[in-house]
């Protein structure tokens, strides 16, 4: 391809803008604590053409998030830039991260300056959106917001520390954030967030370079430390030694600690027995599951977010067939891109189209992806992403890739050409030929049935 073409390239791609898609899309398919310490602080860093491809360099922050994104992501990766640019993309990663400033500004004592505190909530690692005005309230959570809005009242003093727990995605990073947003904007103190995973591994690479100290002083001297799924330090010793002192650090000097799980602090296993009774010395307040005019609030809020006119009648049918908070924003970003690639109006009509096909058999819609069906597959076999596209037909391969070619085909209904691309750039006949053949099995073969079916199981529920 000439020089020029490939200029034309990198200037029709908006790369921070392909990056955000790619990032908003990955943070959906990975747990929090992964997306906050591995993902979270990447960056798009080049785009050029080679050999008809894509080639882009995504920068990291360390050597470390490099290492962890090509052994476990690098095939996710791959796919949603492919997605997003419409292209065969070839990755590199690279130590380099735009935000490394960010964090070296945030490794010392927090509330010295209130130049730190202004515009603070990028440094905090606080998500832009996740404010008090944007939390939709109702009976579930309603406990929690009031007790999340007495502490951004009066940090260290009202519920101190507030234990919030419950289901996966049923808002509690949302409610903790809002909380530090309050504090920054009323300069009530230095605010830091993170998750449990990303403590831990602070602290490793802390003990690894002998930097001990600095972690201390970034931890120990904010007004409001916030730990999301605080759960991942049960069972590691060292870790959580450093969390007691820390805790009792702040609470020293008048800091507020919020701390976010899947479980209240007694059902934490392998969870020390000091670690136990301070958590539970302060309030401890679940959220449950979203209800159905919950779940509606929460589409309208999040479509408004993204400057789309979501009508209730439609918001109304998404909430009544899709139960999980992930699930609901998952669908809407599906929604969005692919009514901006039809020019297609968002009405009732359309969303109840869109909705029965990603129906599964039991007649509630979980929207699935072709990242979770890789990774779901992978999994269950063993095998890496790139193993599943790869070229080796070793039994022990060939058969979970034509089950993956089975799901992509007929539970995602993708078409022959397009699961093609995905699964290695195979033929359509490849594809065709493979997931016949596991449909044929599970009509002669129960062992072949009930495989499939527990695989199916595990993407569904």
């Amino acid at each position: 391809m000439p020089e020029e073409l490939s200029t034309t390239i990198k200037e029709m791609i908006d790369k921070e803008k392909v990056w955000k898609a790619v990032l908003e899309a990955l943070r959906l398919a990975v747990s929090p604590g992964t997306y906050g310490t591995y993902l979270k602080q990447t960056e798009l860093a080049d785009v050029r053409e080679k050999d008809g491809r894509l080639l882009c360099e995504v920068g990291c922050a360390s050597s470390f998030a490099k290492n962890t994104l090509e052994q476990r992501y690098w095939g996710q990766i791959t796919e949603e830039l492919e997605r997003v640019t419409g292209n065969k993309c070839e990755i590199i990663l690279i130590v380099k991260s735009r935000k490394a400033d960010e964090q070296d500004s945030i490794s010392g004592p927090l509330f010295e300056s209130k130049e730190v505190i202004k515009g603070g909530w990028k440094k905090a690692n606080l998500r832009e959106t996740f404010t008090f005005d944007n939390y939709a309230v109702a009976g579930s959570n309603q406990m929690a917001f009031a007790a999340s809005q007495a502490v951004a009242r009066k940090p260290g003093e009202a519920y101190n520390p507030l234990f919030i727990y419950g289901g996966v995605g049923v808002g509690k990073t949302h409610l903790m954030q809002a909380i530090g947003h309050e504090v920054l904007n009323n300069d009530r103190g230095s605010v830091l967030f993170c998750s449990g995973e990303e403590f831990t591994n602070d602290l490793v690479e802390a003990i690894r370079f002998k930097s001990t100290d600095k972690i201390r002083l970034r931890y120990r001297k904010v007004k409001l430390l916030m730990i999301d799924d605080v759960q991942f330090i049960a069972g590691k010793p060292t870790v959580q030694e450093e969390f007691f002192h820390t805790f009792n650090a702040i609470q020293k000097e008048g800091g507020q600690i919020v701390m976010t799980s899947d479980r209240p602090p007694a059902e934490i296993s392998k969870l020390e027995e000091r670690l136990r009774s301070r958590f539970g010395a302060g309030l401890i307040v679940d959220i449950g599951p979203a209800d159905f005019e919950l779940r509606t609030a929460i589409l309208l809020i999040k479509s408004r977010q993204r400057k789309i006119d979501l009508p209730m009648e439609a918001a109304q049918v998404i909430a009544n067939k899709i139960e999980g908070v992930r699930e609901l924003e998952g669908f809407l970003v599906r929604l969005i891109s692919e009514a901006e690639m039809k020019q297609q109006e968002i009405t009732k009509e359309w969303v109840e189209e869109v909705l029965e096909i990603a129906k599964p058999g039991n007649g509630r819609a979980k929207i699935i992806t072709s990242t979770e069906v890789f990774s779901v597959v992978g999994n269950y076999y063993r095998l890496g992403i790139q193993q599943l596209k790869g070229e080796r037909r070793t039994k022990m391969i060939a058969w979970p890739r034509q089950i993956l070619m089975y799901l992509l085909r007929y539970e995602l209904k993708l078409p022959l050409t397009e699961v093609g691309r995905m699964v290695g750039d195979r033929d359509h006949t490849t594809v065709m030929h493979g997931s016949n053949k596991v449909k044929l099995g599970m009509e002669t073969d129960q062992r072949i049935k009930t495989e499939v079916e527990d695989i199916k199981k595990k993407l569904f529920t």
